[in-house]
Formats: C-alpha cells, structure tokens, sequence
C-alpha cells in the first residue's frame, strides 16, 4: 500500500485544513510491569490465579484456534505543518507492506 509524504488534512489544533507530514509509526508491544525473574518467582510462590494448585485435577484442554492474521495494522502519525502537533489515525488500516511515495 502506498502512503503519500504529505496530506492536505483538518487539524484540530489550529481548527483548519493544513498541509500534514505523514510518517508511520512503529508499533512495538512493551512488556508488562513484572520481568522474566519475577514471573517465574511468582509462579513458584504460586500467585493466585496461576496454575490449578492440585484441586480437582486438571482442566480440560482447550481446543486450538487457527486463523492468524498475516499482516499487522499500520500506524500512521500526521504531524502539522504549521503548529508542528501530530495526531494518529483514528482507524488502523491492515497491510502487509507500506511505503511512501
């Protein structure tokens, strides 16, 4: 999918149309607040709501789901030309490649 450099767009800081840069945004997923030690000691701790503590035996399995996407939704970032603010999109568009023209 190609994305222009540059958009013509409403923007909500200056309440007009301007010119906006467009660039994408990586999207990486940032890890919880406990670290790999941390959960490992709280499983051995036995935190609530890990593992089946021995009651009832064992659960039953879970049936395994298929389908994974094949692709990720991009995050585009416009950034005003003349108050220099940015804004995301409002709605993430699904694509296996983006480039800009």
């Amino acid at each position: 999918m190609k994305i222009p450099k540059s958009k013509k767009r409403y923007c909500k800081f200056c309440k007009k149309a301007t010119e906006h840069k467009v660039s994408q945004v990586k999207s990486g997923s940032k890890r919880g607040t406990l670290k790999w030690g941390s959960i490992q000691r709280a499983l051995k701790r036995s935190v609530p709501g890990t593992g089946n503590k021995n009651r009832w035996g064992s659960k039953p399995a879970k049936p395994k789901r298929t389908g994974a996407k094949t692709s990720k939704k991009t995050n585009i970032k416009y950034t005003c030309s003349v108050c220099k603010k940015s804004t995301l999109q409002k709605k993430g568009i699904r694509a296996k490649k983006v480039e800009q023209e």
